[in-house]
């Protein structure tokens, strides 16, 4: 890694670069010229400036370019990394950026000096997802991610420098975003490193123990893992496959997590440690995991088949754990291509392509986006490339800033008014006008990713009609709904309308089958089948369960007893159709008007 010194210095930082490219050398000379410009630029602009710790603002940012660099990422990740908190100092404007170094590495930049400056406020796990989706949302270009990562990762590495209380608060946005979103992008290398630095903040205590656990009988530890790694190549061996096996002490989070769910110190935990097998070929994998339940007995439910059903985040490999010497021991077998993509996630593009020609890699012809894409042998735009990342990783959904800067998930199509219900129903009912981004916007236009909503009260206000034919939310349809239903006489019920017609029409479907059915008995037994369903009924009508109601028989279609018949009030009382009259079906907004209706039997 780059060894970067305290002193500021116009030699000792012209060292530095020399350092840095000594250190990465697979830069061509094109790009190390557009870095040392990238560097002068840094220089120029924060001279005298230094960081609350008091070291010079620029070792920062170099550290940040470093990590890109060792990921050997391309020379836009690499140079954004160096500029990646341009922004933050006074007097550099957008504008510039974009001339000298490009509009790719100027939008890096621009955005991720974006998120740097949200509230990240994530009190439970579902906002703290949101929040994670909502990053992918406000962006066009995943390396932003990737340069956060990296600047979030130097950070924790360099935290002791603050006080305690914000070293707390910091490592808890670290486990409950960053950690996390490596994840997601399968970098479990970064991953790892995080949530271990964050422990070490975060509770330091427990993260003291851990280690000293760790620490203890190191040699034993050693010769134990000595002998099955022994074993294992001894095995392979024999049936001519090739293998490379490291061994190591699991993460200290790792085992932290563990202690929590088991209820248990770490001293009291054995399966502490950790074998992996890189071989060539999926089948050689299979083979090898039979090898090792050969060697030693598997323990029951801890066979998981990564391969077959990779994770989420484009994850393979096979994990088992045996008994070894009486003592519990993971061993995880993968190929090595399986391997880049565990540890490098995202990179693992850069490094295999790299790995394969030695020639640096434009992200514009990356064909596949780890498993997470699915998009194998493609050759995609860059535009179309995150495009399809950004629907892989947000679906149908949005995400939206309270004034507060609280996320807010919501359906893709959702408007203000949908916001303000999902806020407090108080809030939806009072709803006269909404800001987005402190510009008017009308409440019922659609809502866009990462756009800061702030809702326009009124105490007169109420829900309206109009307002409930317009949301897209359940929760703001059902709220609107009951108020009107409750509050507005003049609110006509067209869903329940709508299903009470249902209703009716297949309970009139109902009763013609059984009268035809009836006819054809009566029928087949030498009956008149007109007079043999008249006789059935009186002749009279009861409405809504009643009888002795006044009712006329409309003329125009002359229903007779125990023809399906529909009924409705107007001036002169109730008035009785036929179901099938079309002079009742032409009568406008009759659905308000209707009533249960049916011939009585004798």
């Amino acid at each position: 890694m780059l060894d970067i010194t305290k002193n500021n210095t116009e030699t000792d930082t012209k060292i530095l670069l020399d350092t840095f490219f000594k250190t990465f050398d697979s830069f061509s000379e094109e790009e190390k010229s557009r870095f040392s410009g990238a560097w002068d630029f840094l220089l120029k602009k924060t001279e005298g400036l230094t960081r609350a710790c008091g070291l010079p603002y620029y070792l920062h940012p170099l550290r940040v370019a470093s990590l890109l660099a060792q990921a050997n990422f391309d020379i836009d990740s690499v140079i954004s990394g160096l500029l990646h908190s341009i922004f933050e100092v006074e007097g550099v404007s957008e504008d510039e950026v974009k001339a000298l170094f490009g509009e790719t590495v100027f939008k890096i930049v621009r955005d991720t000096s974006k998120i740097t400056g949200m509230k990240i406020n994530a009190t439970t796990i579902q906002q703290a997802d949101s929040i994670r989706k909502m990053l992918f949302a406000m962006i066009d270009d995943v390396r932003v991610i990737l340069v956060k990562l990296a600047d979030r990762l130097d950070r924790m590495r360099n935290l002791k420098s603050i006080e305690e209380k914000k070293q707390r608060l910091v490592s808890s946005e670290v486990i409950d975003i960053w950690a996390p979103l490596a994840d997601r992008l399968g970098m479990q290398a970064i991953k790892s490193e995080l949530e271990d630095l964050s422990l070490k903040y975060s509770n330091p205590d427990v993260f003291q123990q851990i280690k000293a656990i760790v620490a203890q009988k190191k040699d034993e530890r050693a010769a134990y893992l000595e002998k099955a790694v022994a074993a294992i190549y001894k095995s392979a061996e024999k049936i001519g496959i090739k293998v490379s096996i490291s061994s190591r002490a699991k993460h200290f989070y790792s085992i932290y997590k563990k202690m929590q769910k088991r209820n248990v110190p770490a001293s009291s935990l054995y399966d502490l440690l950790a074998l992996r097998v890189i071989c060539e070929t999926n089948a050689e994998c299979y083979t090898l995991i039979g090898i090792v339940h050969g060697l030693w007995k598997p323990m029951d439910g801890r066979f998981k088949d990564y391969i077959a059903m990779p994770k989420a985040n484009g994850y393979q490999s096979l994990h088992t754990t045996v008994v070894c010497e009486g003592k519990p021991l993971e061993i995880q077998i993968r190929t090595r291509e399986m391997h880049n993509m565990a540890e490098h996630g995202v990179a693992s593009h850069w490094l295999y392509k790299k790995g394969m020609n030695h020639d640096k890699v434009d992200v514009a012809s990356l064909g596949i986006f780890n498993q997470l894409q699915e998009l194998k042998n493609e050759d995609l735009s860059n535009e179309t490339f995150f495009a399809e990342l950004k629907n892989e990783l947000l679906g149908d959904e949005i995400y939206v800033f309270t004034p507060k800067g609280d996320v807010i998930s919501l359906p893709q199509g959702s408007n203000a008014i949908d916001f303000a219900y999902h806020v407090h129903s108080a809030v939806g009912e009072k709803i006269v006008g909404a800001k987005a981004d402190g510009k008017i916007i009308p409440i019922t236009q659609e809502l866009k990713n990462t756009q800061i909503i702030e809702i326009i009260t009124n105490p007169q206000a109420h829900p309206t009609e109009n307002q409930l034919k317009v949301v897209h939310t359940s929760k703001a349809r059902q709220r609107i709904h009951s108020w009107l239903l409750t509050n507005d006489p003049t609110f006509v019920d067209k869903e329940a309308l709508a299903q009470r017609e249902k209703a009716l029409d297949a309970q009139n479907e109902r009763s013609r089958a059984i009268q035809e059915e009836k006819r054809k008995r009566r029928s087949s037994k030498g009956m008149n089948p007109e007079l043999a369903e008249k006789s059935q009924f009186t002749g009279k009508i009861i409405v809504e369960n009643t009888k002795n109601v006044a009712y006329n028989l409309a003329g125009c279609c002359n229903p007779q007893p125990g023809e399906p018949i529909v009924g409705y009030t107007n001036k002169k009382g109730l008035r009785i159709h036929k179901a099938t009259c079309l002079t009742f079906q032409r009568i406008q907004n009759i659905e308000n008007r209707m009533v249960n209706v049916e011939w009585e039997k004798r």
